[in-house]
C-alpha cells in the first residue's frame, strides 16, 4: 500500500501552527515592551509551496514533484501593525487575541480532518 500524504500535510500544518502559536504569545507577552515589533510567520501555502511532497505517479508523462527543489521554511516575518504607541511598540492585544482565535480554529479543523481521514481509511483497509 502507498503512503498517504495526508497524514504528512496535516503534520506540517500542525509544526507550522506551533510556530504561530509561539510567535502571537511572544507578541502577547512583550505587549508593554518599548520598541518592541509585533512578528507573525509566513502564510501555511508559501510553507507548503516551499516544502516538497513526492506525488504517486501512473505515467511517465505526468509532472514530477522531484522537479521542484526546496525552497525554505517557516521563516517569521514583520506583521501588519494596526498601531504603533509612542514608545514604539507595535503589537495590538485585539490583532493577537485574533490570531489566537484563527490558531484554535485551524488546529480544530486539522484534526476534525485527519480524524475523519482516518476513520475512512480504517474502514476501507477492514473492507
Amino acid at each position: 500500500m502507498d503512503p498517504v500524504y495526508l497524514f504528512n500535510i496535516a503534520s506540517k500544518q500542525q509544526s507550522w501552527l506551533s510556530a504561530r502559536q509561539a510567535i502571537v504569545a511572544e507578541n502577547i507577552v512583550n505587549a508593554n515592551t518599548p520598541g518592541f515589533e509585533a512578528r507573525d510567520v509566513a502564510p501555511f501555502d508559501q510553507v507548503l509551496d516551499a516544502t516538497s511532497t513526492e506525488m504517486a505517479s501512473s505515467s511517465d508523462l505526468h509532472l514530477s514533484m522531484a522537479a521542484f527543489a526546496q525552497r525554505g521554511a517557516i521563516k517569521d516575518k514583520a506583521t501588519d501593525t494596526w498601531e504603533t504607541t509612542l514608545s514604539g511598540n507595535s503589537v495590538s492585544l485585539e490583532s493577537e487575541m485574533i490570531k489566537a482565535g484563527d490558531i484554535r480554529t485551524a488546529f480544530t479543523l486539522n484534526a476534525n480532518v485527519v480524524k475523519a481521514f482516518h476513520g475512512m481509511w480504517l474502514a476501507s483497509v477492514k473492507g
